[in-house]
Protein backbone atom coordinates (compact mmCIF):
# COMPACT_ATOMS: atom_id res chain seq x y z
CA UNK A 1 0.00 0.00 0.00
CA UNK A 2 1.55 3.10 -1.01
CA UNK A 3 2.08 6.30 1.41
CA UNK A 4 -0.39 8.99 1.65
CA UNK A 5 0.93 12.42 0.06
CA UNK A 6 1.77 15.03 2.21
CA UNK A 7 -1.11 17.72 1.77
CA UNK A 8 0.69 20.22 4.01
CA UNK A 9 0.97 23.78 1.59
CA UNK A 10 4.20 23.95 0.43
CA UNK A 11 5.48 20.94 1.90
CA UNK A 12 7.90 19.81 -0.92
CA UNK A 13 8.72 23.97 -1.15
CA UNK A 14 12.20 25.68 -0.06
CA UNK A 15 10.84 28.43 2.71
CA UNK A 16 11.88 31.17 0.48
CA UNK A 17 8.25 32.86 0.46
CA UNK A 18 5.58 33.36 3.24
CA UNK A 19 2.75 33.61 1.23
CA UNK A 20 -0.76 34.38 2.23
CA UNK A 21 -3.33 30.99 2.83
CA UNK A 22 -4.78 31.39 -0.55
CA UNK A 23 -4.56 28.89 -3.13
CA UNK A 24 -5.22 30.64 -6.82
CA UNK A 25 -5.82 28.02 -9.79
CA UNK A 26 -7.41 30.76 -12.33
CA UNK A 27 -7.75 34.24 -13.28
CA UNK A 28 -9.43 36.51 -15.76
CA UNK A 29 -9.04 40.38 -15.92
CA UNK A 30 -8.52 42.05 -12.61
CA UNK A 31 -10.14 39.01 -10.96
CA UNK A 32 -8.50 35.85 -9.51
CA UNK A 33 -10.28 32.56 -8.29
CA UNK A 34 -8.58 29.73 -5.68
CA UNK A 35 -8.98 25.87 -5.70
CA UNK A 36 -12.79 26.59 -3.47
CA UNK A 37 -13.93 28.40 -6.15
CA UNK A 38 -13.72 31.67 -4.03
CA UNK A 39 -13.09 34.81 -6.26
CA UNK A 40 -10.51 37.88 -5.47
CA UNK A 41 -9.92 41.05 -6.64
CA UNK A 42 -5.72 41.00 -7.39
CA UNK A 43 -4.87 44.28 -6.00
CA UNK A 44 -1.03 43.06 -6.53
CA UNK A 45 -0.73 42.31 -9.91
CA UNK A 46 2.48 40.36 -9.59
CA UNK A 47 4.03 43.33 -8.73
CA UNK A 48 3.13 44.68 -11.66
CA UNK A 49 3.94 41.95 -13.78
CA UNK A 50 -0.09 41.69 -14.97
CA UNK A 51 -0.25 44.94 -16.10
CA UNK A 52 -2.65 44.28 -18.33
CA UNK A 53 -4.88 41.42 -16.61
CA UNK A 54 -4.96 38.03 -16.37
CA UNK A 55 -5.61 36.18 -19.32
CA UNK A 56 -5.59 39.43 -21.78
CA UNK A 57 -7.15 38.18 -24.99
CA UNK A 58 -4.72 39.96 -27.07
CA UNK A 59 -1.30 38.94 -25.25
CA UNK A 60 -2.93 35.39 -25.13
CA UNK A 61 -3.95 34.97 -28.79
CA UNK A 62 -0.45 36.15 -29.49
CA UNK A 63 1.17 33.80 -26.92
CA UNK A 64 -1.47 30.89 -28.83
CA UNK A 65 -0.30 31.56 -32.66
CA UNK A 66 3.31 31.48 -31.39
CA UNK A 67 3.11 27.71 -29.77
CA UNK A 68 2.18 26.74 -32.66
CA UNK A 69 4.72 27.71 -34.61
CA UNK A 70 8.21 27.69 -32.72
CA UNK A 71 8.65 28.23 -29.14
CA UNK A 72 12.31 28.67 -28.49
CA UNK A 73 15.82 28.29 -31.16
CA UNK A 74 18.66 29.86 -28.56
CA UNK A 75 20.45 33.14 -30.41
CA UNK A 76 22.63 30.43 -31.91
CA UNK A 77 20.58 31.21 -34.64
CA UNK A 78 17.93 33.87 -35.65
CA UNK A 79 14.40 33.59 -35.31
CA UNK A 80 11.52 35.45 -37.17
CA UNK A 81 10.12 37.33 -34.17
CA UNK A 82 13.14 38.68 -32.07
CA UNK A 83 13.46 41.83 -34.85
CA UNK A 84 10.51 42.81 -34.87
CA UNK A 85 10.09 43.07 -31.33
CA UNK A 86 13.59 44.45 -30.66
CA UNK A 87 12.82 47.23 -33.42
CA UNK A 88 9.60 48.08 -31.96
CA UNK A 89 10.83 48.06 -28.10
CA UNK A 90 13.46 50.14 -28.95
CA UNK A 91 11.36 52.75 -30.80
CA UNK A 92 8.79 52.77 -27.68
CA UNK A 93 11.59 53.79 -25.14
CA UNK A 94 13.06 56.29 -27.94
CA UNK A 95 16.42 54.42 -27.79
CA UNK A 96 18.18 52.17 -31.05
CA UNK A 97 19.19 48.51 -29.23
CA UNK A 98 17.78 46.06 -27.28
CA UNK A 99 19.47 43.36 -25.00
CA UNK A 100 16.71 40.85 -24.80
CA UNK A 101 17.20 38.55 -21.11
CA UNK A 102 13.94 36.74 -18.88
CA UNK A 103 14.19 37.85 -15.41
CA UNK A 104 14.45 41.89 -13.98
CA UNK A 105 17.27 40.47 -12.15
CA UNK A 106 18.93 39.37 -15.12
CA UNK A 107 18.27 42.82 -16.86
CA UNK A 108 20.16 44.62 -13.80
CA UNK A 109 23.13 41.80 -13.89
CA UNK A 110 23.19 42.49 -17.62
CA UNK A 111 23.16 46.47 -16.97
CA UNK A 112 26.25 46.12 -14.31
CA UNK A 113 28.09 44.57 -17.19
CA UNK A 114 27.33 46.41 -19.90
CA UNK A 115 28.32 49.50 -17.43
CA UNK A 116 31.38 47.88 -16.67
CA UNK A 117 32.35 47.47 -20.22
CA UNK A 118 31.52 50.82 -21.36
CA UNK A 119 33.78 52.22 -18.64
CA UNK A 120 36.54 50.13 -19.16
CA UNK A 121 36.48 50.62 -22.98
CA UNK A 122 34.68 53.81 -23.82
CA UNK A 123 35.49 56.15 -20.86
CA UNK A 124 38.96 55.01 -19.62
CA UNK A 125 38.30 53.23 -16.26
CA UNK A 126 41.35 51.40 -14.78
CA UNK A 127 41.09 48.31 -15.61
CA UNK A 128 39.16 46.31 -11.96
CA UNK A 129 38.41 50.03 -10.41
CA UNK A 130 34.79 50.75 -11.57
CA UNK A 131 32.37 51.51 -9.27
CA UNK A 132 28.87 51.84 -9.84
CA UNK A 133 26.44 54.02 -7.36
CA UNK A 134 23.03 52.76 -6.15
CA UNK A 135 20.90 54.16 -3.72
CA UNK A 136 20.01 53.31 0.27
CA UNK A 137 16.38 51.04 0.25
CA UNK A 138 17.24 49.81 -2.95
CA UNK A 139 15.34 46.20 -4.66
CA UNK A 140 17.24 44.96 -7.89
CA UNK A 141 16.52 41.52 -7.55
CA UNK A 142 18.37 38.56 -5.18
CA UNK A 143 21.43 37.56 -7.24
CA UNK A 144 24.71 37.12 -5.31
CA UNK A 145 25.68 40.52 -7.57
CA UNK A 146 22.28 42.55 -6.64
CA UNK A 147 22.32 41.81 -3.18
CA UNK A 148 25.54 42.93 -2.56
CA UNK A 149 24.70 46.69 -2.55
CA UNK A 150 21.25 46.08 -0.90
CA UNK A 151 20.96 46.97 2.45
CA UNK A 152 17.75 45.01 3.33
CA UNK A 153 19.85 42.30 6.13
CA UNK A 154 16.87 39.34 5.34
CA UNK A 155 18.32 39.47 1.55
CA UNK A 156 22.01 39.54 2.39
CA UNK A 157 22.56 37.56 5.77
CA UNK A 158 24.70 34.40 5.56
CA UNK A 159 24.80 34.76 1.47
CA UNK A 160 28.44 36.65 1.65
CA UNK A 161 31.10 36.99 0.29
CA UNK A 162 29.40 40.32 -1.03
CA UNK A 163 30.53 41.55 -4.67
CA UNK A 164 32.42 44.58 -4.42
CA UNK A 165 31.99 48.01 -6.88
CA UNK A 166 29.54 49.47 -5.31
CA UNK A 167 29.12 53.12 -3.58
CA UNK A 168 25.55 53.30 -1.82
CA UNK A 169 24.07 57.02 -1.34
CA UNK A 170 20.43 58.21 0.15
CA UNK A 171 17.54 57.42 -2.04
CA UNK A 172 16.29 61.22 -3.18
CA UNK A 173 19.62 63.01 -1.87
CA UNK A 174 21.07 64.23 -5.21
CA UNK A 175 23.81 66.19 -3.48
CA UNK A 176 25.20 63.20 -1.79
CA UNK A 177 25.09 61.17 -5.54
CA UNK A 178 26.92 63.90 -6.74
CA UNK A 179 29.50 63.73 -3.70
CA UNK A 180 29.96 59.77 -4.17
CA UNK A 181 31.22 60.20 -7.96
CA UNK A 182 34.89 60.09 -8.74
CA UNK A 183 37.19 58.91 -11.54
CA UNK A 184 36.15 55.15 -11.26
CA UNK A 185 32.05 55.71 -11.58
CA UNK A 186 30.86 54.21 -14.84
CA UNK A 187 27.12 54.56 -13.70
CA UNK A 188 24.30 55.63 -11.24
CA UNK A 189 21.86 52.41 -11.09
CA UNK A 190 18.26 53.69 -9.48
CA UNK A 191 14.40 53.07 -9.18
CA UNK A 192 12.66 56.05 -10.29
CA UNK A 193 10.10 54.80 -7.15
CA UNK A 194 11.34 52.53 -5.19
CA UNK A 195 8.77 49.63 -5.06
CA UNK A 196 9.91 47.04 -2.24
CA UNK A 197 10.72 50.18 -0.24
CA UNK A 198 7.15 50.86 0.00
CA UNK A 199 6.89 52.75 -3.53
CA UNK A 200 8.93 55.57 -1.94
CA UNK A 201 8.68 58.57 -4.42
CA UNK A 202 11.70 60.62 -4.49
CA UNK A 203 11.65 64.53 -4.94
CA UNK A 204 10.25 66.33 -7.85
CA UNK A 205 13.86 67.73 -8.97
CA UNK A 206 15.87 64.50 -7.95
CA UNK A 207 15.54 62.49 -11.68
CA UNK A 208 16.48 65.55 -13.51
CA UNK A 209 19.43 66.42 -11.08
CA UNK A 210 20.22 62.99 -11.04
CA UNK A 211 20.35 63.13 -15.27
CA UNK A 212 22.24 66.58 -15.06
CA UNK A 213 25.01 64.95 -12.60
CA UNK A 214 25.58 62.25 -14.71
CA UNK A 215 25.91 64.08 -17.96
CA UNK A 216 27.85 66.66 -16.47
CA UNK A 217 30.83 63.89 -14.69
CA UNK A 218 30.13 61.66 -18.12
CA UNK A 219 28.37 58.10 -16.09
CA UNK A 220 25.77 56.44 -16.98
CA UNK A 221 22.25 56.85 -15.85
CA UNK A 222 20.80 53.21 -15.51
CA UNK A 223 16.42 53.03 -14.45
CA UNK A 224 15.19 50.02 -13.21
CA UNK A 225 11.66 50.50 -14.41
CA UNK A 226 10.70 47.03 -13.74
CA UNK A 227 8.36 47.45 -11.93
CA UNK A 228 7.58 51.08 -12.63
CA UNK A 229 7.39 51.24 -16.23
CA UNK A 230 5.30 49.66 -19.00
CA UNK A 231 2.00 51.94 -17.66
CA UNK A 232 2.27 51.54 -14.02
CA UNK A 233 2.61 55.10 -13.40
CA UNK A 234 0.18 56.70 -15.97
CA UNK A 235 3.28 56.80 -18.55
CA UNK A 236 5.16 54.42 -20.49
CA UNK A 237 7.72 55.00 -18.35
CA UNK A 238 8.16 56.95 -14.91
CA UNK A 239 11.02 58.56 -16.21
CA UNK A 240 9.00 60.17 -18.46
CA UNK A 241 7.02 61.37 -15.57
CA UNK A 242 9.49 63.15 -14.30
CA UNK A 243 10.86 64.74 -17.85
CA UNK A 244 14.13 62.24 -17.69
CA UNK A 245 15.71 60.00 -19.93
CA UNK A 246 17.82 57.32 -18.82
CA UNK A 247 21.30 55.69 -20.72
CA UNK A 248 19.49 52.67 -20.06
CA UNK A 249 16.11 51.21 -19.28
CA UNK A 250 15.91 47.99 -17.27
CA UNK A 251 12.69 46.50 -18.28
CA UNK A 252 10.80 43.16 -17.07
CA UNK A 253 7.57 42.14 -15.60
CA UNK A 254 5.08 43.42 -17.27
CA UNK A 255 6.99 43.40 -20.77
CA UNK A 256 6.25 39.97 -20.55
CA UNK A 257 1.83 39.76 -20.43
CA UNK A 258 1.61 37.81 -17.51
CA UNK A 259 2.37 34.66 -19.79
CA UNK A 260 6.16 34.34 -19.94
CA UNK A 261 9.28 35.76 -18.09
CA UNK A 262 10.61 38.48 -20.62
CA UNK A 263 12.97 41.62 -19.80
CA UNK A 264 15.84 43.83 -21.29
CA UNK A 265 18.10 46.83 -21.44
CA UNK A 266 17.61 49.20 -23.67
CA UNK A 267 19.71 51.73 -25.12
CA UNK A 268 21.80 53.20 -27.78
CA UNK A 269 23.91 51.35 -29.66
CA UNK A 270 27.44 53.85 -27.95
CA UNK A 271 26.57 52.37 -24.69
CA UNK A 272 24.86 48.86 -25.55
CA UNK A 273 27.13 48.30 -28.71
CA UNK A 274 29.95 47.68 -26.42
CA UNK A 275 29.20 44.05 -26.14
CA UNK A 276 31.18 41.93 -28.32
CA UNK A 277 29.79 38.31 -29.47
CA UNK A 278 30.45 35.85 -26.46
CA UNK A 279 30.88 37.48 -23.61
CA UNK A 280 26.90 37.80 -22.53
CA UNK A 281 24.22 36.19 -23.55
CA UNK A 282 20.93 33.86 -22.24
CA UNK A 283 19.61 30.31 -23.90
CA UNK A 284 16.02 31.32 -23.46
CA UNK A 285 16.97 35.21 -23.47
CA UNK A 286 14.97 36.88 -26.84
CA UNK A 287 13.44 33.14 -27.85
CA UNK A 288 10.53 33.51 -30.26
CA UNK A 289 7.45 32.79 -27.81
CA UNK A 290 8.93 35.80 -25.83
CA UNK A 291 9.59 37.70 -28.26
CA UNK A 292 6.19 37.27 -29.67
CA UNK A 293 4.44 38.17 -26.57
CA UNK A 294 6.77 40.72 -25.97
CA UNK A 295 6.05 42.53 -29.44
CA UNK A 296 2.07 42.19 -28.33
CA UNK A 297 2.50 44.28 -25.13
CA UNK A 298 4.94 46.68 -26.77
CA UNK A 299 1.74 47.68 -29.48
CA UNK A 300 -0.78 48.09 -26.78
CA UNK A 301 1.52 50.62 -25.02
CA UNK A 302 2.25 52.14 -28.56
CA UNK A 303 -1.59 53.10 -28.21
CA UNK A 304 -1.56 54.70 -25.04
CA UNK A 305 -4.61 53.52 -23.85
CA UNK A 306 -3.22 51.62 -20.78
CA UNK A 307 -1.04 54.26 -19.85
CA UNK A 308 -3.97 56.94 -19.92
CA UNK A 309 -6.27 54.36 -17.88
CA UNK A 310 -3.58 54.25 -15.31
CA UNK A 311 -3.62 57.92 -14.82
CA UNK A 312 -7.06 58.37 -14.56
CA UNK A 313 -7.47 55.46 -12.31
CA UNK A 314 -5.14 56.28 -10.38
CA UNK A 315 -6.02 59.60 -9.82
CA UNK A 316 -9.01 58.17 -8.48
CA UNK A 317 -7.32 55.60 -6.05
CA UNK A 318 -4.99 58.39 -4.41
CA UNK A 319 -8.01 61.05 -3.75
CA UNK A 320 -9.88 57.63 -1.89
CA UNK A 321 -6.49 56.27 0.15
CA UNK A 322 -5.85 60.18 0.88
CA UNK A 323 -9.16 60.47 2.48
CA UNK A 324 -8.37 57.70 4.83
CA UNK A 325 -5.22 59.75 6.37
CA UNK A 326 -5.71 60.09 10.26
CA UNK A 327 -8.19 57.03 9.98
CA UNK A 328 -5.79 54.49 10.80
CA UNK A 329 -3.53 55.08 7.23
CA UNK A 330 -0.65 57.68 8.66
CA UNK A 331 1.16 57.97 4.69
CA UNK A 332 0.07 57.87 1.34
CA UNK A 333 2.18 57.28 -1.69
CA UNK A 334 2.48 56.39 -5.26
CA UNK A 335 2.09 57.10 -9.01
CA UNK A 336 -0.76 55.92 -11.45
CA UNK A 337 -2.20 52.44 -10.33
CA UNK A 338 0.41 52.17 -7.63
CA UNK A 339 0.37 53.15 -4.19
CA UNK A 340 2.19 52.24 -0.84
CA UNK A 341 -0.11 53.14 2.50
CA UNK A 342 1.16 52.97 5.61
CA UNK A 343 -0.35 51.92 8.35
CA UNK A 344 -0.50 52.73 12.04
CA UNK A 345 1.52 49.88 13.82
CA UNK A 346 -0.83 50.71 16.54
CA UNK A 347 -3.68 48.82 14.64
CA UNK A 348 -1.61 46.34 12.99
CA UNK A 349 1.18 45.24 11.04
CA UNK A 350 0.59 45.39 7.14
CA UNK A 351 0.57 41.30 6.83
CA UNK A 352 -2.27 41.90 9.44
CA UNK A 353 -4.43 43.97 6.98
CA UNK A 354 -3.37 41.99 4.00
CA UNK A 355 -4.63 38.84 5.73
CA UNK A 356 -8.33 41.20 6.89
CA UNK A 357 -8.60 42.24 3.24
CA UNK A 358 -8.01 38.81 1.82
CA UNK A 359 -11.25 37.73 3.93
CA UNK A 360 -13.01 40.42 2.16
CA UNK A 361 -11.61 39.15 -0.83
CA UNK A 362 -8.84 41.81 -1.98
CA UNK A 363 -5.69 40.44 -2.48
CA UNK A 364 -2.49 42.93 -1.78
CA UNK A 365 1.00 42.40 -0.32
CA UNK A 366 2.78 44.06 2.71
CA UNK A 367 6.55 45.13 2.96
CA UNK A 368 8.23 46.58 5.43
CA UNK A 369 6.31 45.93 8.91
CA UNK A 370 3.17 48.23 8.57
CA UNK A 371 3.13 49.19 4.95
CA UNK A 372 0.56 47.60 1.64
CA UNK A 373 1.41 48.16 -1.49
CA UNK A 374 -1.89 48.11 -4.18
CA UNK A 375 -1.19 47.44 -7.48
CA UNK A 376 -3.91 46.03 -9.13
CA UNK A 377 -4.08 45.46 -13.08
CA UNK A 378 -4.57 48.40 -15.17
CA UNK A 379 -7.51 46.98 -16.89
CA UNK A 380 -9.41 46.56 -13.59
CA UNK A 381 -12.70 48.46 -13.53
CA UNK A 382 -13.32 51.37 -11.76
CA UNK A 383 -16.14 50.32 -10.07
CA UNK A 384 -13.90 47.24 -8.77
CA UNK A 385 -10.99 50.18 -7.96
CA UNK A 386 -13.51 51.73 -5.57
CA UNK A 387 -14.55 47.78 -3.79
CA UNK A 388 -11.30 47.53 -2.58
CA UNK A 389 -10.87 50.73 -1.59
CA UNK A 390 -14.11 50.31 0.64
CA UNK A 391 -12.29 47.20 2.09
CA UNK A 392 -9.54 48.95 2.88
CA UNK A 393 -11.33 51.56 4.50
CA UNK A 394 -13.80 48.50 6.44
CA UNK A 395 -10.42 46.92 7.22
CA UNK A 396 -9.09 49.93 9.16
CA UNK A 397 -12.72 50.30 11.27
CA UNK A 398 -12.39 46.77 12.33
CA UNK A 399 -8.88 47.69 13.58
CA UNK A 400 -9.46 50.60 15.73
CA UNK A 401 -10.38 53.49 13.24
CA UNK A 402 -8.97 56.91 13.82
CA UNK A 403 -5.19 57.10 13.63
CA UNK A 404 -3.65 58.54 17.33
CA UNK A 405 -1.32 60.32 15.17
CA UNK A 406 -3.99 62.77 13.38
CA UNK A 407 -4.48 64.60 10.61
CA UNK A 408 -1.57 66.36 10.36
CA UNK A 409 -0.01 63.23 9.14
CA UNK A 410 -1.72 64.40 5.72
CA UNK A 411 1.92 66.41 5.12
CA UNK A 412 3.32 62.77 4.54
CA UNK A 413 1.79 62.22 1.00
CA UNK A 414 3.41 61.63 -2.07
CA UNK A 415 1.61 61.84 -4.99
CA UNK A 416 2.68 62.06 -8.84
Amino acid sequence: MSARPNREPDAHLAHNYSPLEVTLSSGEGAWVTDVHGRRYLDCLAAYSAVNFGHGNPELVAAARAQLDRITLTSRAFRNDRLEPFAEALAALAGKDMVLPMNTGAEAVESAVKVARAWGYRVKGVRQGRATIVVASGNFHGRTTTIISFSDDEQARADFGPYTPGFVTVPYGDAAALEAAIDETTVAVLLEPIQGEAGVLVPPDDYLPEVRRITRAHDVLFVADEIQSGLGRTGATFQCDNAGVVPDLYLLGKALGGGIVPVSAVVGNRDVLGVLRPGEHGSTFGGNPLAAAVGLAVVRMLETGEPQERARRLGMILHERLRALLGRGVVAVRGAGLWAGIDIDPALGTGRRVCELLMERGVLAKDTHGSTVRLAPPIVIEEADLEWAVDQLEAVLDELGGASPHGSDEAERVQTV
